[in-house]
């Protein structure tokens, strides 16, 4: 099972007090696949889920359908991520990969926004982005690149990352993330729509903001 640890502990003579302790552990998966289920009988818990009997495992736990779909881009940011994780391709449990579409309108954006859990690798297939993301503190440097249909970039994991659409077209792109589940954080979305509210004077100062912009902001996320 993944993550699963031993610990050793070894003793050498003459030094019989000399003990030595050992954390091991495999990285990977000890079995083919762990296919999750919410049924609780007869199954195993293993990162975060329940594994189905693997007699009983079937193509559908494997396969998800939809991605040919466009996702609805009208609302305030431009753009639509359908997301495509363990939730909805169960045997996806303990593989550590996953996979979004994200459709942009035109000049759309993916807001600033983490990963917490995962490492992102995306590609253009239409339409042009301009993306990047800001290297942790103190430093917090920017690094943005124009992509076009077949480029790739990365985004590595827990740093803070964006895409907008420079083009007065539409713009698909496709993205794999190093984890079954790597969640994300909407950066405004979490300082100015977290429930139930920060401070104001929080983040009034966070921010560098009067007071009235930051409960005008709290409003309207």
């Amino acid at each position: 099972m993944k993550g699963m640890h031993s610990i050793l502990v070894a003793c050498f003579l003459p030094l019989a007090f000399a003990c030595f302790l050992a954390s091991a552990f495999d990285p990977s998966p000890l079995q083919d696949f762990c296919v999750a289920i919410d049924d609780t009988t007869d199954a195993v818990f293993v990162n975060g889920k329940f594994c189905k009997d693997p007699k009983l495992v079937v193509a559908d736990d494997f396969f998800f359908s939809g991605l040919n779909k466009p996702g609805n881009t009208y609302n305030r940011v431009g753009s639509n991520v359908t997301t495509v994780n363990v939730d909805q391709i169960p045997g996806l449990n303990t593989l550590g990969i996953s996979l979004v579409r994200i459709d942009y309108a035109p000049y759309g954006e993916n807001p600033p926004h983490t990963h917490p859990r995962g490492t992102e690798i995306l590609v253009v297939v239409q339409g042009t982005l301009y993306v990047g993301f800001v290297t942790s503190n103190p430093e917090n440097r920017l690094i943005t690149k124009i992509l076009y249909p077949r480029d790739v970039f990365i985004f590595p994991i827990g740093l803070i990352h964006f895409q907008y659409n420079v083009g007065n077209t539409t713009t698909l792109a496709f993205a794999g993330l190093r984890s079954q589940n790597a969640g994300v954080i909407t950066i405004a979305n979490a300082m100015f729509g977290s429930n139930p509210p920060i401070n104001p004077d929080v983040l009034t100062k966070a921010f560098q903001l009067d007071k009235n912009v930051v409960t005008h902001l709290q409003s309207i996320f």
